[in-house]
C-alpha cells in the first residue's frame, strides 16, 4: 500500500470507529488493529487519533457546508430555498450517516463551538441574508433576519438529528412538514404539505 492509500486507509477505519464509538471510546490501538498495522504507523500518519480526529471531521465538515451552501442559491423563490436547504441536510445524513453522527456526537448543539455549532453559524448567516431582503420586500423590520435565521437553522438541524435513527417519514416527506411549519407557521399548517419545488 502506498503511503496515500494507507492514509485512505486508516481515515476510513477512524471515522468508522468515530461514527460508532465517539473520539473518547476510540483507541489507536483499535484503528491500528482494524488497518493491520502497528500503531507507530498511525502516529506517523497524524500524530494520534486526535489528528486522525481532526482530519475526519474536517472532511466531513467540507462536505456538509458545500452541500448546504450549493442549496442556498438566491434567484428562486424564499420557499425554493428553504425547501432546498432542508433537503441537503437530509441527504448528507442519509448518505454520510457516520460522517453526521461525528458532528453531532461531539459537538451539540447548545454550544458555541465545535464543528457542527461553527457549520450552523455559517449557514444561519447565509440564511440572514436571503431572509432580510424577503423582509424588506415585505415592509417588516429587516434587523430581526439574523433571529429567524437562527431559529430555520436550528429547527432543521434538530430535526435532522432526530430523523437520522427514525428514517421515518421519508425525506421528502420531513422536508415538506420543515417547510410547512417554517413557512406557514402553526395556525396555518396545511393537513398534507408536500414539496413545491
Amino acid at each position: 500500500m502506498t503511503s496515500t492509500e494507507r492514509r485512505e486507509q486508516l481515515i476510513g477505519i477512524g471515522r468508522a470507529l468515530f461514527a460508532e464509538k465517539g473520539i473518547d471510546a476510540t483507541t489507536v490501538e483499535e484503528i491500528a488493529a482494524k488497518a493491520q498495522v502497528s500503531k507507530p504507523v498511525v502516529y506517523e500518519h497524524f500524530g494520534g487519533k486526535e489528528g486522525l480526529y481532526a482530519v475526519v471531521v474536517d472532511r466531513e465538515t467540507l462536505r456538509l457546508l458545500d452541500a448546504i451552501r450549493a442549496s442556498l442559491t438566491t434567484g428562486r423563490s424564499s420557499r425554493a430555498v428553504l425547501e432546498q436547504a432542508a433537503l441537503a441536510l437530509l441527504d448528507y445524513i442519509d448518505d454520510h450517516s457516520d460522517g453526521f453522527r461525528i458532528l453531532v456526537r461531539d459537538a451539540p448543539l447548545g454550544t458555541g463551538s465545535g464543528s457542527y455549532a461553527s457549520i450552523l453559524s455559517d449557514i444561519a448567516s447565509q440564511v440572514e441574508h436571503l431572509l432580510a431582503e424577503a423582509f424588506e420586500h415585505r415592509k417588516l423590520d429587516s434587523r430581526h433576519a439574523p433571529m429567524y435565521a437562527q431559529m430555520l437553522v436550528g429547527m432543521i438541524a434538530f430535526t435532522g438529528q432526530w430523523w437520522l435513527d427514525s428514517r421515518r417519514p421519508r425525506k421528502p416527506e420531513v422536508a415538506a412538514h420543515l417547510v410547512n411549519l417554517a413557512w406557514n407557521g402553526l395556525r396555518h399548517l396545511e393537513p398534507k404539505p408536500r414539496l413545491v419545488d
